[in-house]
């Protein structure tokens, strides 16, 4: 699924950013000089009244004519930020942004991008592109199930939409990455399975059904030697009942993977410990 398109960056958004951040700085110098100002001659500010210092000195005078100041001006600047507007940037600036942080691999970045564009443009064209690249970059910084949330999101916002077989084969991936030797637990592996199960189901066709095939093998591949090292440490153990289902089970669930003629030879190794311990058994009762 290719989502890449080209935009064309404007800087409207960005100089209009500036004058805002100007006019506020500009705002809020002049405030400070006016409270201060109006605390030297008792006037009043915005509706705030000040009345005048008595003489105590000149420390009693700055002080709260500094306090007030300050305070007056951090009201000043959180009252600029409700009529601030968060629009710095159109969606296609956004856009076209997130997507160089992206190319460029700096994942977090774009995320941020992406982020904002989803924010603050909900109802864009680019949004949906943003909900997409959010779940890869992701994907790209190994925030597996960060991933996994972003894309089954998208799967069940845009059920339609032509991106969703890849969508599922990343939700496959983000498991598939994860897989660990035979020796540790299958959960990612029996995990991926069923996911790149439901990708051919839904999507037989689809070429990335094709590509998740060589996936399935692998996790296929991985479970049956689970199994198979489980068998042989049973085997060693001499629990040979244990160990012969054990390979059974490889034998009948996992009969193409590869490991088809050694678990046989263990097989026949448990059948004849079986028997040589039956029959050990039998001539000790007929004694």
């Amino acid at each position: 699924c290719q989502a890449h398109q080209n935009w064309n960056i404007t800087t409207e958004g960005s100089l209009a950013a500036a004058d805002a951040r100007a006019v506020k700085s500009t705002l809020l110098l002049s405030v400070v000089m006016s409270v201060a100002g109006g605390v030297r001659h008792g006037s009043s500010l915005m509706g705030l009244k000040l009345l005048p210092v008595k003489k105590r000195g000149l420390k009693a005078m700055i002080k709260p004519r500094f306090g007030v100041a300050l305070l007056i001006a951090s009201i000043i600047v959180s009252g600029c930020a409700w009529f601030e507007t968060h629009e710095d940037l159109t969606a296609s600036e956004l856009a076209a942004e997130g997507m160089d942080a992206y190319e460029f691999g700096n994942y977090r970045t774009a995320i941020e991008h992406f982020e904002k564009l989803k924010d603050w443009y909900p109802f864009s064209k680019f949004a949906i592109l943003a909900e997409l690249k959010i779940a890869d970059a992701h994907y790209r910084l190994r925030e597996y199930e960060e991933a996994i949330f972003a894309y089954e999101s998208f799967e069940n916002l845009h059920p339609r939409n032509e991106a969703v077989p890849y969508v599922i084969y990343q939700i496959g991936r983000c498991y598939f990455d994860r897989l660990d030797t035979v020796d540790r637990d299958q959960t990612f592996a029996r995990k991926s399975l069923e996911v790149f199960g439901r990708l051919g189901e839904r999507f037989p066709r689809d070429p990335y059904t094709r590509a998740a095939a060589a996936h399935r093998l692998e996790c296929l591949k991985s479970l049956a030697g689970h199994e198979f090292y489980v068998g042989r440490y049973y085997f060693d153990n001499k629990r040979y009942k244990a160990a012969l289902e054990r390979f059974k089970g490889v034998l009948f669930e996992y009969p193409d993977v590869g490991i088809h003629y050694p678990t046989l030879q263990y097989l026949g190794r448990c059948e004849a410990e079986l028997q040589a311990s039956q029959g050990a058994a039998d001539a000790k009762d007929d004694k």
